[in-house]
């Protein structure tokens, strides 16, 4: 397909349908992903797997996706409410550009027509579930673009119980900080409020800095940054960055012990570190058991 046929596939809807792309058209970016949808085409990932997506590590779900060969999935340098607390959920995207009126006029007049209310950057709330998170790209504007205070936060947290991830600013940190369970991401705090800036796209693919997003993909934070898992990758590389952590367990107690040297844990496996690793993790209160096969196929093919 030409570019040039492709953008208008793409960019025409968003102002035509109250910024939204069609559901047949989510369904096709989103192909890979095989599972449950939302209404809107979304995919679902499965509840479980988001949260199992709490106990793994970033770095982990990054080299994973690496080897994938997803390398456009992560960004840094944000700011966080809480840096210890991770938000981890479904991905409701968001575009927004500078303002132009008569642009802006027509896309207010047609969203209202469509049941949105209030300025536009409340209208991603609206289309927010338990376990969303909102993500937004406000082209890194700080000033005057501050796409959230303490009285959307309190509405994102109500309808999602979530947090949000914004390449932009956000207002009123002490308000958000009064929020029990919220946080956010985002390029800064700035006391303004959001002005010159309209919704351009509500559920489309975005770039959040160096990174890819779409609608329904696994969202995932740390201090160091965001990673964004494609849906239909989800329950691969959680489950994998999962059995890393208890990896990394067993190294580093058969370190401490001098059991083995770091040569011998970092390559691959023999027989008798593969056995041992077994033996160990019987042991382990609340680890599910592996047995020596379902081992062997995960380090296979090894790439992270």
């Amino acid at each position: 397909m030409k570019l040039f046929h492709f953008f208008p596939l793409l960019l025409v809807p968003f102002f035509l349908r109250a910024q939204t792309i069609p559901k047949e058209e989510l369904v096709f970016l989103t192909a890979d992903w095989k599972g449950e949808r939302f209404p809107d085409g979304r995919p679902k990932i499965p509840d479980a797997i988001i949260e199992q997506a709490r106990t793994v590590s970033l770095d982990d779900v990054w080299t994973i996706l690496e080897g994938e060969g997803y390398h456009c999935q992560f960004d840094g340098g944000w700011k966080m409410i809480y840096d210890n607390k991770p938000i981890i959920g479904r991905a409701v995207t968001a575009m927004f550009i500078p303002a132009r009126p008569d642009v802006e006029a027509h896309v207010k007049e047609r969203g209202q027509q469509k049941g949105f209310k209030g300025n536009s950057n409340s209208w991603p709330i609206q289309q927010l579930s338990k376990g969303d998170v909102y993500v937004a790209d406000g082209f890194g504007k700080i000033a005057d673009g501050t796409l959230i205070g303490s009285t959307l936060g309190n509405a994102i947290y109500a309808r999602s119980g979530n947090g949000v991830v914004f390449d932009a600013a956000a207002r009123d940190l002490e308000g958000l900080k009064e929020i029990e369970g919220f946080n956010a991401l985002v390029r800064d705090w700035d006391p303004s409020f959001l002005k010159n800036v309209m919704l351009s796209g509500l559920n489309v693919p975005v770039r959040i800095g160096r990174a890819v997003v779409l609608p329904g993909d696994l969202v995932l934070t740390s201090s160091e940054g965001v990673v964004f898992v494609p849906a239909h990758l989800a329950e691969k590389v959680i489950g994998i960055a999962a059995f890393i952590q208890v990896k990394d367990k067993f190294s580093f107690e058969m370190l401490k012990a001098g059991k083995y040297t770091p040569g011998e844990l970092d390559n691959n496996w023999p027989d008798a570190i593969r056995q041992a690793f077994l033996d160990w993790q019987h042991k382990q209160q609340g680890q599910q058991p592996m047995t020596r096969q379902a081992l062997d196929k995960m380090l296979e093919k090894r790439t992270w």
